[in-house]
C-alpha cells in the first residue's frame, strides 16, 4: 500500500472517530438525561463537553497536521445530530450554530496544544539521533 493511500485511510479513521465521538456524546447525554437537546442537561456541561475537548486533544496529538479540524469535527457534528433528533423546531438554529462555533474554540485550542506537544517531542527525538 502506498504512503498516500495509507495516510488517507488513517485520516479517514480519525475523522470517523471525531464525528462518531461527537455524535455519540450528544446522543448519550440526551439518553442519560432524558432531554430533547443534550446541552439542556447539566450532564452535557460536566461530562460530555469536557470529553469533547479531551477527544479533540487526543486526536490533535495522534494526527498533529491541521489540528484545528478535530475540534471542529467533534463539535460541528453535534448540531447535525441535534437537527436530526429535534423533531423539526428550527427557530433558534442560527443562534445554536453560533454557539456551537464558539463551543468549538476550547476543543480547537486543546487539539493545537497537544499537536504542538507531539511535534515538539518528534523534533527532540530527531535532534537526539
Amino acid at each position: 500500500m502506498s504512503a498516500p493511500v495509507a495516510a488517507n485511510r488513517q485520516s479517514s479513521a480519525f475523522y470517523a472517530a471525531a464525528f462518531g465521538g461527537g455524535a455519540l456524546l450528544w446522543l448519550a447525554t440526551m439518553a442519560a438525561s432524558g432531554r430533547r437537546e443534550a446541552w439542556d442537561s447539566p450532564l452535557y456541561w460536566s461530562v460530555a463537553y469536557p470529553l469533547c475537548i479531551a477527544l479533540a486533544a487526543l486526536l490533535g496529538y495522534a494526527a498533529p497536521e491541521r489540528p484545528w479540524r478535530w475540534g471542529l469535527a467533534v463539535m460541528l457534528v453535534q448540531p447535525v445530530v441535534m437537527v436530526l433528533t429535534s423533531g423539526g423546531d428550527f427557530g433558534l438554529l442560527p443562534l445554536g450554530l453560533i454557539l456551537f462555533a464558539i463551543l468549538a474554540l476550547p476543543p480547537i485550542i486543546a487539539a493545537r496544544l497537544c499537536s504542538r506537544l507531539r511535534l515538539r517531542g518528534s523534533a527532540r527525538g530527531r535532534a537526539e539521533d
